[in-house]
């Protein structure tokens, strides 16, 4: 069940309150990262470089410590002395299996509360894999008796970063999606939200929908970003088998193609089009739209 409630309670002591980010050096976590330190909240980042180890150290409130979410011994040490712990593993076939380990191991260590970054319509019985490994490791969580918090973010808009060539050079992006709307959200809105969370107590056992403040097709999408870049940008819908052979083509592992291609048939059945009022609710301001999205990442897109 999802719950929408603002918390209301006050901040707990955020330096006396160390909190684990795994999935440092990805979308979100760097965000999460760069918020927390700029609150002046200590924060340990488990990363498995020694540069990437060497970089959040530096940061105000940073620590860091090599860890591997294969290795349980190394996440036994990534957990010492952790209260909270944001969950975030790179996407790969074996995430629900790293996760679990996760689990398992921050409930030896007496981690407090885990925030986990989940993914929108997370259920079982999804025929979606992604929805269905994000729910798994939901339930594991629940039954750990830890206290915890579930993030499910609606598609990313930084997602749109991975057409920037297509878009620079030839002014398209493709999917399978027809003309179905979604409501994408901007990850620097995912990484607020986790902040406050994290910092504050009042939010544990909440379920969170996290989404932009409307949905919009694809199309809808190409007319911002022609607006916002200058030039004209279209959208062009193209079969699911085309564009598996696309992912194939760019290099994609046949089980991430695969699970993309579940998540755009989602997607196109209209079920990621409902807006949340999460963003709002809990971090106290609107969630950026996407022509503000277009506009800030213009110089980038090209």
């Amino acid at each position: 069940m999802e719950t929408t409630e603002k918390s209301g309670s006050k901040a707990v002591n955020q330096y006396a309150v160390p909190v684990l980010i795994t999935g440092a050096t990805g979308n979100v976590g760097r965000e999460l990262i760069n918020t927390l330190s700029g609150q002046g909240v200590r924060f340990r980042a488990m990363v498995r470089s020694r540069t990437d180890a060497k970089f959040f150290s530096q940061l105000p409130g940073g620590d860091a410590v090599l860890g591997d979410f294969n290795d349980p011994a190394s996440l036994a040490q990534a957990l010492q002395g952790i209260r909270k712990a944001f969950l975030l593993t790179p996407s790969s076939k074996q995430a629900e299996v790293q996760q679990l380990h996760f689990v398992e191991q921050a409930q030896q260590a007496g981690v407090q509360h885990i925030v986990k970054l989940s993914q929108l319509a997370a259920d079982v019985h999804s025929p979606v894999r992604f929805l269905r490994y994000h729910a798994i490791v939901e339930q594991a969580i629940q039954q750990s008796g830890m206290a915890f918090t579930f993030l499910r973010p609606n598609l990313f808009m930084q997602g749109l970063l991975g057409f920037r060539q297509s878009i620079a050079e030839q002014g398209e992006f493709f999917a399978a999606i027809g003309e179905a709307r979604i409501s994408m959200i901007d990850v620097r809105d995912i990484a607020a939200v986790a902040a406050v969370v994290l910092t504050q107590a009042g939010h544990e056992g909440n379920v969170y929908t996290l989404t932009g403040p409307q949905a919009l097709s694809h199309t809808d999408v190409a007319d911002q970003l022609t607006t916002a870049l200058g030039h004209p940008v279209q959208f062009v819908d193209i079969p699911p088998a085309v564009m598996r052979a696309e992912l194939t083509k760019a290099g994609f592992p046949d089980w991430q193609a695969d699970g993309l291609i579940e998540d755009y048939a989602h997607y196109a059945r209209g079920e990621a089009a409902l807006v949340s009022p999460s963003v709002q609710e809990v971090t106290g301001k609107p969630p950026r739209s996407f022509a503000q999205f277009a506009q800030d990442y213009a110089p980038i897109f090209g």
